[in-house]
Formats: structure tokens, sequence, C-alpha cells
């Protein structure tokens, strides 16, 4: 190992270690941010579905990416770590798995996939963890701030979804039959997201924190019906569970 390597391998350790300690589980994405190889705008990009593969998004030539996944992979095996694939699939409407190499190659593709989770945890509890870190991502749907136009139709709207070559109306995205349940009431919002076979998280972006911030969700109309009469049904109960909390 030469020198460039050694100091290659010690920011993969501390970048791993980091993500590890806060986690209790760590990921090649973890790593590859961990040592500013691969900025936020451009995972998110991946996720979208805008970018072929993941590799494209690292800044680093193909060689040195081998070298820090083999010194990631070195380093959890020698912590005892328990290795954990996870499906990686696409931020878009046909839910797509996402490809993480230029080659395609299967071996490799696992290497990417494989999450390393902390033997401290229990079984049951790495069960939970992998079945949330597998959990399909959410669409996403921004309020725009600026004037936008459809990739498609050259329409307009106060909602766009990104994928692809830019922005959807949500008619040419096919989301147009979800209606909006602003953020609030947070019984509601989870019941509905449950019953509606398809659902969008909403979001907008605020230059104060500079950071998109959740609005609401899109949910199917049937969904939210059904989940605001489950709420009128046991308002009562929810209501009163503080209140034992506290005489508890």
């Amino acid at each position: 190992m030469n020198e460039n390597q050694k100091r290659l391998d010690a920011r993969v350790i501390a970048a791993a270690g980091a993500a590890l300690a806060a986690r209790k589980v760590v990921s090649a994405i973890d790593v590859l941010q961990g040592i500013g190889w691969l900025e936020q705008s451009w995972l998110d990009a991946w996720r979208r579905g805008q970018t072929l593969y993941l590799e494209q998004s690292i800044s680093a030539n193909l060689h040195k990416i081998s070298d820090a996944m083999h010194f990631f992979r070195s380093w959890a095996i020698r912590r005892g770590l328990k290795a954990s694939e996870t499906i990686y699939v696409a931020r878009t409407r046909d839910r797509r798995r996402l490809r993480f190499s230029k080659s395609g190659d299967e071996v490799i593709e696992r290497v990417y996939r494989t999450h390393w989770v902390s033997p401290e945890l229990s079984a049951a509890k790495r069960q939970r963890l992998n079945d949330r870190e597998s959990r399909p991502p959410d669409l996403v749907v921004i309020q725009p701030l600026k004037t936008w136009s459809c990739c498609e139709c050259a329409g307009t709207g106060s909602l766009l979804i990104m994928e692809g070559d830019g922005p959807l109306c949500l008619t040419c995205a096919d989301l147009d039959h979800l209606v909006y349940l602003p953020a609030g009431n947070m019984a509601l919002t989870r019941r509905a997201k449950k019953a509606s076979r398809m659902s969008a998280v909403v979001v907008r972006f605020s230059g104060i924190r500079k950071r998109y911030e959740r609005q609401g969700v899109l949910v199917e109309a049937d969904a939210l019906v059904n989940a605001e009469a489950e709420c009128l049904t046991d308002s009562e109960v929810r209501a009163s569970r503080p209140e034992r909390s506290g005489n508890r």
C-alpha cells in the first residue's frame, strides 16, 4: 500500500466510523459522502433517475473508487459488522432499481448495495433496520418558487415532479388524480398515506434554511375520505392519550 492509498484508507475508516456511530449502520454512499466524493445534489439526481449510474456522479476515477470500496469492506469485516444487502429503488413512478456502476457487473453492484450493521443490535433490530433501509423512497413533488414549464406539454402549475429530462406537470406525470393534504395532522396523514395506493411528499425550498421542507402529501381522494372517517371515529380516544400519559 503506497502513501496515497494509506491516506485514502484513513479517510475511509474515519467516514465509515462516524456513520456507524451515528446510525449503527454504514453504507458505501455514507463513505463516499463522508470523504467528499459525492455531493448531495448529485446523489438526489441519481435517486430521481436523472443519472444513468452513480459512478458518474462520484468525483474520483474508477481505480480510486475501487480502492475506497475495498478499504471500506475490509474495515467492516475487521470490525465484525453484519452484511445486509439493501435494494435501492429510484424515486420515480416506475420504482426501477438503481444502478451504481458503469459496468453494471453484479458483483460490483452488490458491493455498493451492501450495508454493514453493528453487531450490538439484536436480530430483531437488525431486521427492522433492514426493512427501513430497503423501503422504497417517497415520490417527491415540489412547490416551485419560480415560473417553470413542463418538459412534455410546456404547461405549468403549482406543483411539479422532477424526473428524467426535467420537470413534469402532474398531468403528464399521471399524478393529477391525487389530492393535496397539508401537513399538521399526523394521524390523518399517516392513515391517508397507508390507505393510498399511490402518494407523494410535497416540499418547498426554504431560502432561509437553504433546504427543501415538507409541506404536506398527495394522496388518493378515497384514501383521504376513509382516513378522515377513521380519525373522527377515534378522535376522543386520541385526545385523551396525553391526559392518561400524565396520570401515569
